[in-house]
């Protein structure tokens, strides 16, 4: 008998006994077993903190981001075996392909957040607050990585997707994690798991496995460590109420499956693009994954003139899909995951039947191609109608977690927003209109009570990824019923494994600190000029001191005439009066492009090229007579990776750049960012 094991402290470990049997959710047979019973999980979380944290820390993000491409890179060269491992959850190729490359594509995204971090182990957040009158004393805020250990329970319904959604933030926060996934499906999670370990690009200790039921895992986290949830509400609930929880104030993120509405809009009626969309959008979340998605639409609101129209269509779509073994060929839709998950949303259907009505669909009697229904986890889609979902409230409150859905009418739109706040919380809803004015009526209306909302027309439709697709860059999670948590969220979902602190000093000291130049701070001269110096020379706060240039009418002129640029506070005088401008005043863009001219040593060096501004602004009107100069300083330094054995070495640095009049006041600022070559150009 397979045994599916554990990876935990370094090593594959085998738990005592059986926990679980493991079964193909198509054809009933025994896949193997597994068990986690008798693992010491305060060892397991203090390994994790000890041996993986200490080296996950000392990664800048630039080193993390790499570490995760490299990472997702490989494991797409694997994935072939993955998919022929996840059919054995049920799933379809399609179902097969959301999981594996979606949980695969989440490492990309993540990684690609490197380019929003500095070049450090920790993150300098905002800008620095001014905390005294002559800038001797100033604040700021750093988040450095949380000294504990992120622990992830998920669902059996993305053996794949959970894992890697979530490993995928807090490795590049910096954090170690172990995840232990649902003990019906936990096969798949450890295939790839032996992959991801015997490749070495994690450091040892960065992640850990844990396949079985997993009693007690979350029994010794602490204040520092973070625990993740996704599954049942009620579960959720029980294990964030747990006493050391809150007493330790523990991070917890719960995500729970929620009732998520998708709502036609009342000008999308039969014949419009827009009509056509939302049957299609619905069947298809009936039926991926067998509804096995926490954002699946469970809640369908049609205008109650078109209640019949949409009912007939996504009844017709439906009758066409073709229930079985993912292998034959036709088959639209697997099983559920197991025939425990049979029970319970068969339970859910005749919960949910005493109070509403099939209008298609069957408990019993369907077809499956190619398996034994008998054997197999398959269930038929169910499509309910629910003309008083006022009243019959049991559609707001009982989730069915399979191909199951109900249709219900509105009369205008305050109705349709009420009815999907009647969820109490959900991951994401929908609407589908061609008005924009009537999705922005729902979005405003209903987003409170969501944590994502699709707006579906005929213009993004090509490109849309679809109501039940979370992205990495934006936040997924919900508040009420949803568990009011946050995951992926781009740079937001790695800040939740961050500790925010905030720093007070001098200038100078928050400098070094912070490794970006901070107003105020020491300025030593550079020498040599800053662009006769590579990558690695350069030092933060070093600065150039440029020539001064008194500023001319011609000078506006000349630049009026190059750049097309005769607003009237440039060009005519006379026009003046009423305005903050004494007379003609120089253009902002002139200002900057003559710093240019003032801070760049033209001759050819390590500067290979400056690429573009940030934050520039003009503090200061400056007019004919007055004399400006630059300071030109060294603000930050983010390396970069060679993308070829032939790629020059190179990193970016950001220049601050202030430019001042005789007065020694600032007049403009922006910052500049260069590639500059580094020393060795093997590295």
């Amino acid at each position: 008998m397979q045994r599916y094991k554990s990876y935990i402290q370094g090593q594959w470990v085998d738990g005592d006994g059986v926990e679980t049997q493991l079964i193909n959710a198509i054809t009933g047979s025994v896949i193997g077993e597994t068990s986690s019973a008798g693992f010491d999980y305060n060892a397991i979380l203090e390994y994790g903190r000890r041996t993986g944290g200490p080296k996950l820390r000392k990664m800048t993000f630039q080193e993390r981001g790499r570490m995760l491409k490299a990472l997702a890179l490989h494991l797409l060269t694997l994935k072939k075996k993955y998919y022929e491992v996840s059919a054995w959850t049920g799933a379809t190729k399609v179902d097969s392909w959301i999981d594996i490359e979606g949980g695969i594509g989440n490492l990309f995204a993540n990684a690609s957040l490197r380019r929003q971090f500095p070049d450090l182990p920790y993150y300098v957040d905002g800008s620095a607050a001014p905390l005294s009158k002559e800038g001797t004393f100033i604040g700021h805020h750093i988040m450095v990585p949380k000294q504990g250990i992120a622990v992830h329970i998920n669902a059996f319904n993305f053996p794949i997707w959970g894992m890697l959604e979530k490993i995928a933030v807090n490795l590049m926060a910096g954090v170690p994690t172990v995840v232990k996934p649902s003990e019906y499906t936990c096969f798949l999670t450890e295939v790839m798991v032996r992959d991801i370990i015997a490749s070495e690009i994690l450091p040892e200790g960065a992640l850990q496995l844990v396949c079985g039921l997993g009693r007690g895992i979350i029994d010794h986290v602490d204040s520092e460590d973070v625990v993740t949830f996704t599954g049942s509400a009620h579960t959720g609930k029980l294990l964030k109420g747990l006493p050391h929880i809150t007493d330790r104030s523990v991070p917890f993120n719960l995500e729970a499956d929620s009732l998520n509405a998708s709502v036609l809009g009342q000008k999308a009626i039969p014949g419009t693009a827009e009509f056509d969309l939302f049957i299609k959008e619905v069947t298809r979340e009936i039926t991926v994954k067998t509804g096995q998605k926490c954002t699946a639409i469970r809640r369908v609101i049609v205008p109650d003139n078109l209640i019949g129209e949409v009912q007939e269509g996504i009844a017709a779509r439906l009758a066409k899909t073709v229930i079985g073994d993912p292998a034959q060929e036709g088959v639209r839709m697997g099983a559920l995951a197991s025939r425990i998950q049979v029970d319970r949303v068969r339970e859910s259907v005749e919960h949910l039947s005493k109070s509403q009505e099939i209008v298609f669909g069957d408990l019993d009697n369907f077809d499956v191609v190619g398996a034994d229904k008998s054997k197999g986890a398959f269930f038929s889609p169910i499509l309910f109608r629910n003309d008083d979902p006022f009243n019959k409230l049991d559609v707001h409150n009982v989730e069915a977690f399979g191909p199951v859905s109900t249709i219900m009418p509105y009369k205008n739109m305050d109705e349709a927003i009420e009815l999907a706040r009647m969820g109490k919380g959900s991951l994401v809803s929908s609407i589908v209109t061609p008005d924009n004015r009537e999705a922005r009526e729902y979005v405003v209306g209903a987003a409170s009570m969501h944590g994502r909302i699709l707006v579906l027309n005929e213009d993004c439709a090509k490109e849309s990824t679809g109501h039940g697709s979370p992205m990495p860059l934006l936040t997924h999670g919900g508040p009420g019923r949803a568990g009011g948590g946050e995951e992926m969220g781009g740079k937001r979902g790695i800040l939740h494994y961050l500790q925010r602190t905030a720093i007070q000093g001098h200038p100078s000291t928050l400098t070094e600190i912070t490794q970006q130049f901070q107003v105020g701070g020491a300025m030593p001269e550079a020498n040599p000029h800053v662009f006769r110096q590579h990558f690695e020379e350069l030092v933060i706060g070093d600065t150039v001191f440029t020539h001064k240039h008194t500023v001319t009418e011609s000078d506006i002129v000349n630049f009026a005439n190059v750049s097309g640029d005769n607003f009237y506070a440039h060009m005519d005088e006379t026009s003046l009066a009423g305005t903050i401008f004494e007379k003609r005043v120089a253009h902002g863009y002139f200002l900057l492009s003559k710093a240019a001219g003032l801070f760049v040593d033209p001759k050819k060096g390590p500067v290979l090229l400056n690429y573009g501004i940030e934050e520039a602004r003009f503090t200061k009107p400056v007019y004919p007579g007055a004399t400006i100069g630059v300071r030109f300083t060294v603000k930050e330094k983010i390396d970069q990776e060679k993308r070829s054995e032939d790629d020059i070495a190179k990193g970016i640095v950001k220049f601050f750049v202030d430019i001042y009049d005789e007065t020694g006041e600032t007049v403009g600022l922006a910052t500049i960012l260069t590639m500059v070559r580094k020393i060795d150009q093997s590295s």
